[in-house]
């Protein structure tokens, strides 16, 4: 037999196969001239960096060599065996990795607002086809009967659509603090006292009525009204037993029902009103899929929500968001208690110093990460397309920053609500997510979930899953019934798509939230072998994977399906 010799460093080897056996010694690689050019100033920096790089190539330029036999038809499979290697390689390289091209499925989830604009049903299926995950009900606006009728065009959508599924968010209005009606908008300009009361029916060019009775003594002199989250502000300078009188800082126009915050300070009002639980109750007969409520300070609330949705037998998760003051030093008991939180940048931007809100947004996403839950980046991330048909450069890279954090999802409010342009929003949040996703590595890094599930030796399982994801590149199928397993691969973050089936709808429609979770609906079979092999031609037939193609499919969680109790297991099939 005709023998080959192949040359393998023992510890690796920077040449490619077109340059053949040609070396060039370390000392005599230079610097780039881009960078002498454009970077003086850092050529320091950057000599200390590009030395280590030297260092780590002069160790594989000594490194050892081996004789290898080869027969003539062996040579394929190494060069195969090469590509692979390299394609390693590069996704270790994140200089390399920016120029990957997109993966075809985004994992980060879009959460859209219904209404004016996108309340039709042709809307809705556009909006399903643009990249919406989740419909969002606001119910500060609108009444039953409108949010009725885009429940059931929701739910019209998923009984059709196969491949997609869109699940349903109900957020409760709260305890928000309103002036009262005018009959004409009014101009406040620097320097100009203005008066707020709470008597009722109050709406002059100097005073307005406000709709919370404590107002007058929440307040300090010396504090600042923040209305509509900023957009004008006024100094108290005092207060009667039913008015705060006030001087203008930052003027503006003044509507009717303009939101009010006390910089630094929270309302003393339940963060679940008499309207809110109408409302909940609203969301339990139409069996939504999560309840965000709003303004929550401490775990006491998500407590009694969810002792309410036991005693009705309800099935909905809830989502805290994180939009006053007081639930800051709550934070981790707040988000304990719940599903997963809303970082609502709006009302927590007024409350707090605003420089104060993306070290927060980041802190919030870091806890949910590490407690396993899931986490929503909202307010003014397109803020500019309620108008304009392009976003700023700013709200492009506001984006990108929520989905390299780890965000589970973004939100689009007004922009899809009451925007001209709310299509193109959503195109431009998939896009953005999308591309950004494009040069995050797989599993770069894996949280220690056991804080949050060290009870489960489906952690461990749901470890190796992602890890042997990552390192085949493969996409991850999951049998769940309650969703569990599904929810805990997603913190992980596999590099490959989690196909999470389930014979629950209602768990098809909440998985719906989690990053890089595809929900597929199907019936199980008492058979496994059976359900594997229905479950990875459904993959095929819709175009999900190709024939040929491995994924990794993994048996493990509370419930178990076709094994014991005891039995846990990780198999890697191919197509």
């Amino acid at each position: 037999m005709a023998q080959i010799v192949a040359t393998r460093s023992v510890h690796g080897s920077f040449a490619y196969p077109s340059q053949g056996s040609t070396k060039i010694p370390a000392e005599k690689l230079k610097t780039s001239s881009f960078r002498a050019k454009f970077f003086p100033g850092k050529e320091r920096k950057s000599n200390i960096a590009f030395r280590s790089i030297m260092a780590m190539a002069r160790r594989s330029a000594r490194a050892e060599s081996e004789v290898l036999p080869m027969s003539p038809e062996d040579t394929p499979k190494r060069e195969e065996e090469f590509q692979h290697l390299h394609g390693i390689q590069q996704l270790g390289d994140t200089s390399v990795g920016m120029w990957l091209k997109p993966t075809v499925r985004r994992k980060t989830k879009i959460v859209c607002t219904i209404g004016p604009s996108t309340n039709t049903r042709e809307m809705i299926w556009k909006l399903a086809e643009a990249g919406m995950n989740v419909a969002r009900l606001n119910m500060s606006h609108g009444d039953h009967a409108s949010h009725q009728k885009v429940i059931d065009l929701v739910k019209e959508y998923n009984a059709q659509s196969k491949g997609n599924v869109i699940a349903i968010m109900l957020d409760t209005k709260g305890p928000e603090v309103r002036s009262g009606d005018l009959p004409q908008p009014i101009t406040l300009t620097s320097g100009q006292e203005f008066t707020f009361t709470i008597k009722r029916g109050v709406g002059t060019e100097t005073c307005v009525s406000v709709n919370y009775d404590d107002f007058v003594n929440d307040v300090e002199v010396g504090d600042m009204l923040l209305v509509d989250g900023g957009m004008m502000s006024l100094m108290v300078k005092s207060k009667t037993e039913d008015s705060v009188k006030c001087e203008v800082v930052d003027g503006g126009e003044l509507k009717s029902r303009r939101h009010l915050n006390v910089r630094g300070k929270s309302a003393t009002l339940p963060s679940i009103t008499e309207k809110d639980w109408d409302d909940i109750k609203f969301g339990v007969d139409n069996k939504v899929d999560f309840y965000a409520v709003s303004f929550v300070k401490d775990a006491k609330v998500v407590h009694e929500l969810k002792d309410f949705l036991r005693s009705c037998g309800a099935d909905i998760h809830v989502i805290v968001k994180i939009e006053s003051a007081d639930s800051i030093p709550n934070l981790h008991s707040i988000i304990t208690a719940s599903d997963g939180a809303m970082v609502a940048r709006g009302d927590l931007g007024a409350e707090l110093p605003i420089e104060e809100v993306p070290l927060l947004q980041e802190e919030i996403i870091r806890i949910c990460r590490s407690m396993g839950k899931a986490v929503i980046v909202a307010t003014n991330m397109l803020e500019s397309m309620i108008v304009h048909p392009t976003p700023t450069r700013a709200e492009v890279s506001d984006i990108a920053i929520a989905v390299r954090e780890g965000a589970d999802a973004v939100m689009l409010s007004g922009e899809t609500a009451h925007g001209k342009f709310p299509l193109k929003a959503v195109k431009v949040m998939h896009t953005v997510s999308l591309r950004t996703e494009a040069t995050m590595v797989g599993g770069e890094r894996l949280l220690n979930l056991s804080q949050a599930f060290k009870n489960h030796m489906s952690e461990m399982f749901a470890f190796h899953a992602t890890m042997m994801s990552n390192t085949l590149g493969t996409s991850i199928v999951v049998f769940t019934r309650t969703g569990f397993m599904a929810i805990l691969l997603s913190h992980y973050r596999p590099s490959g798509t989690i196909f999470a089936f389930t014979n629950e709808e209602r768990v098809r429609q909440r998985l719906a939230l989690y990053q890089g979770v595809c929900p597929l609906y199907m019936q199980f079979s008492d058979d496994a072998e059976e359900t594997f092999a229905n479950a990875l031609s459904l993959l095929q037939k819709q175009g999900m994977v190709k024939e040929g193609e491995q994924v990794a499919l993994l048996q493990s969680g509370r419930q178990p399906i076709w094994r014991s109790q005891s039995t846990h297991n990780i198999q890697v099939r191919r197509v």
